[in-house]
């Protein structure tokens, strides 16, 4: 019954653009009503009831997608809606690219990581593990459990080929977001150059697929997309121009929808991308995988941000960080990274939502789990916590040294709260409670010129493998 009420919610929500959240206030007063049928939670037939007399009534009209900053023109710039130029071309509601949460955030993640430093500061801490792998042949072996804008790996590619210059690598990305592979693949044609011995491959399969690139099902195994791509050329214009080329593919089978059950985007069909040089097909034949699965056994596994914070214990550990421990092999070493809080940032957030607390889970929860999750295939695992000053780093969001002054601009106003809310995952139907006055402005304003900048604060710990 609750498969069958939740799809049927889903399936109201999208046509309506409403959040889950919002559907549930206005149907029965519970903003929680989703997660908690997800959950395994009961319903009375009176609740029932009432949710299928509000979806009969369509009482609701269809809404625009939120805007994230509203006010007066005159005060705050206005910022389009997510989603208005595709529904100018055409693009109907029931695009599965638009009918969830992770892509109608995707202005809030472009604007955070082009006025933050994160993705510098993670690419740098994990540089600090390449000092403590040791690749066996017949290559270096890479796992990113969620590439982004590719920003991350593509540095600590540079960083590889700094290390480890004349060794084979055979990296591996996993994605699911469609945007995010083509900003990943624009920053890759310069890494084909300065290192040619790269095979690069990019996934949207899920965690406990990606590491071995094969899924377990039999109807996906039977859809899957596997492309192999053999850059002809040796200049980097060459191979940009070839990688530009898959944008038809891409657009036609990287695609996502929602899961039912959990909330989370799911993949519509299993794509494996596979990069290399053609000129380097021979050097990189035992390392260029082939469908039907692969040997993961892994140096360095990269997981950085790979949940929401607000996820649970159980499915952290379950669901990406048995999995990616799993993956690694003798004296490789997973990094996780992500959000601790205890900063500026959260600052902002308690003077609008003084009871929130978003990061609830520690490293060493989330190691503890992790090992419970493992039993005896944990058995030769180390679980590395190690102390503040190594786990803890921060970011900053970048400004001009004048910048915060007794009046800052609008514009670096903005960019700061909304580094605040991305970081502290705030739901879209919770900004409408506070984007109708100028609270979320004043409180970010008072804390820019109080602490004379605005930083954020990443936790990170490691899970490696013993050598053999």
């Amino acid at each position: 019954m609750n498969e069958q009420i939740l799809q049927e919610i889903t399936d109201f929500c999208r046509q309506r653009g409403l959040a889950e959240s919002t559907f549930g206030r206005r149907a029965v007063n519970d903003g929680k009503l989703a997660s908690r049928l997800r959950n395994g939670g009961r319903i009375t037939t009176e609740t029932l009831e009432r949710i299928r007399n509000f979806m009969m009534q369509g009482s609701v009209a269809p809404v625009k997608r939120r805007i994230l900053f509203e006010g007066p023109q005159s005060v705050l710039p206005a910022v389009a809606a997510p989603g208005t130029a595709s529904a100018a071309q055409g693009i109907g509601t029931d695009d599965p690219q638009r009918n969830f949460r992770f892509f109608d955030n995707r202005q809030k993640y472009l604007l955070f990581v082009n006025t933050c430093s994160e993705k510098w500061e993670i690419a740098n801490r994990v540089g600090m593990e390449l000092a403590s792998i040791h690749p066996r042949p017949p290559a270096v072996r890479v796992f990113d459990a969620g590439v982004g804008d590719g920003t991350v790996l593509s540095r600590v590619m540079r960083n590889m080929h700094d290390r480890f210059p004349t060794m084979p690598f055979y990296v591996v990305g996993k994605e699911i977001s469609l945007e995010d592979i083509r900003l990943t693949l624009q920053k890759m044609a310069d890494r084909f150059i300065e290192h040619p011995a790269t095979a690069l491959v990019l996934t949207n399969l899920a965690y406990a697929e990606a590491p071995w690139l094969s899924v377990k099902s039999i109807s996906a195994a039977t859809s899957m997309v596997w492309k192999e791509v053999a850059l002809e050329g040796n200049t980097a214009h060459a191979f940009e121009q070839q990688i530009t080329g898959l944008e038809s593919f891409l657009g036609e089978t990287w695609k996502a929808r929602v899961s039912p059950k959990s909330g989370n985007p799911v993949y519509e069909r299993p794509v494996v991308l596979v990069l290399y040089r053609a000129d380097h097909k021979f050097l990189l034949d035992q390392i260029v995988p082939k469908p039907g699965g692969t040997v993961a056994d892994y140096d360095l596994v990269i997981a950085s941000q790979p949940y929401r914070a607000r996820a649970s214990l159980e499915f952290k550990a379950k669901r990406v960080l048995a999995p990616l421990a799993r993956a690694l092999g003798p004296g490789g070493r997973m990094i996780a990274i992500h959000s601790y809080g205890h900063d500026p940032g959260m600052e902002i957030i308690h003077k609008v939502w003084p009871d929130d607390h978003p990061f609830v889970h520690t490293r060493h929860d989330l190691l503890k789990a992790a090992k419970q999750e493992l039993g005896s295939a944990g058995r030769d695992l180390n679980f590395n916590t190690y102390s503040d000053q190594r786990s803890l780093f921060r970011y900053d969001m970048h400004t001009l040294p004048t910048e915060i002054s007794s009046s800052i601009g609008t514009s670096t106003l903005l960019a700061a709260w909304n580094a605040a809310i991305y970081v502290a995952q705030v739901e879209d139907d919770r900004l409408s409670d506070v984007n109708s006055d100028r609270r979320y402005i004043d409180a970010t304003r008072d804390v820019l010129q109080r602490q004379g900048g605005l930083w954020f604060y990443d936790e990170s710990f490691v899970i490696s493998r013993r050598r053999e």
